[in-house]
Parts: C-alpha cells; sequence; structure tokens
C-alpha cells in the first residue's frame, strides 16, 4: 500500500472512484445520525478541487484506490468548525498553523480488513508530528459508540508517538426530540 497526498484531484477516473469510495464508505451514517455526515456531490467535488485541504489516497499494490482522507491546517477550508474556537484555546499554534482538521477518512468496504485505514492515519500523524501539532477529527455518536473510533484512534497515535500522546473529547452536541402522545380532545368550559 502505498498513500499519495495531492491537493487537487482532476483526474476525472479518480474523482469518480474517490466519489464512490467515500459515498459507499458513509452512506449508512444517513439513516444512523442525525447530523449530516455525508457531503453531496457538489460539496464534495468542491473539496476535492480546493488546493487548501489535502487528500491523502491510499493505493493498493495495484494502484486502485482503497482508501481517502482530507486534512488540513487551513481551519477555514473546513465547514461546520469554528476556526476561533481553536484560536482561543491554542493561538500560537493556531496562527503558527500547526493545528490540523481531518474532514474525514474512508476506507473502501472492500479494504475494510486491510491496513488503508491505519496507513491513513500514520501519514496524516506525521505530517502534523513534523511541525509538532495536533489533529481534531469528530466522529457521530454511532460511530464512536459501536466502532470506538475515539479511542481506536488514540490507541493507534499512542503507538506512532511512542505514548506520547494526550487526547481531548473537545464538544459535543446533542439532538433532542420531544414527542407528544396522541392528542386528546379539548375539553372547552361551560
Amino acid at each position: 500500500m502505498l498513500v499519495k497526498i495531492i491537493d487537487q484531484i482532476t483526474d476525472d477516473e479518480m474523482h469518480k472512484a474517490a466519489w464512490e469510495l467515500y459515498e459507499g464508505a458513509f452512506r449508512d451514517l444517513r439513516s444512523l445520525a442525525v447530523q449530516r455526515h455525508l457531503m453531496y456531490r457538489s460539496e464534495f467535488e468542491e473539496v476535492m478541487r480546493d488546493p487548501r485541504v489535502d487528500k491523502y489516497l491510499c493505493l493498493n499494490d495495484d494502484g486502485e484506490l482503497c482508501g481517502l482522507s482530507t486534512f488540513t491546517n487551513d481551519l477555514y477550508a473546513v465547514p461546520l468548525i469554528a476556526p476561533e474556537y481553536f484560536e482561543r484555546r491554542w493561538p500560537e499554534m493556531y496562527h503558527q498553523k500547526r493545528i490540523w482538521y481531518v474532514g474525514f477518512a474512508a476506507v473502501g468496504i472492500e479494504a475494510r480488513d486491510t491496513r488503508a485505514f491505519s496507513e491513513l492515519v500514520t501519514a496524516m500523524q506525521q505530517t502534523a508530528a513534523a511541525r509538532n501539532g495536533m489533529i481534531g477529527i469528530d466522529y457521530c455518536r454511532y460511530n464512536d459508540d459501536e466502532h470506538n473510533f475515539g479511542r481506536v484512534v488514540q490507541l493507534m497515535l499512542r503507538r506512532l508517538s511512542g505514548g506520547a500522546v494526550r487526547a481531548e473529547c473537545l464538544d459535543q452536541q446533542s439532538f433532542w426530540i420531544y414527542e407528544f402522545p396522541p392528542a386528546v380532545p379539548l375539553r372547552v368550559a361551560a
């Protein structure tokens, strides 16, 4: 396996393969997570063309795409996060562009039992570690509860860094619904 880092996907064939991998990896979240976790095709295409966002392509031994992640230290390139939060918490690192964010890390269904995810995590860790940086990522509750992503990635990064990693859950959002029983007839006062 090989991880190739590029700033834009311009090749039509690779672009199609990237979309199919991304959509296939995350389609189940449409019905498992309240907040939308899949970009629309137009949003995906915009990210693939955005040079501020590096694309980490994990290629199998045949040169086929089996994993894909996005990674940037330009936090304004990441929709739905507040760069100001990071600037307030870590002003020096923020201004030195040493805070990276993972937009997504996707592995094709046929590659889930390979080391593709590990290769992507390793490549992104090496980028941030080389600049003494930090990495942010978000997981929906389903993925964290069912697949323990927060813990798994923490263990991977701990191994890669020789134990020198500290993890912190930065924030959580709860989605609530208030359901009412079937309507009862209103009593009219006489």
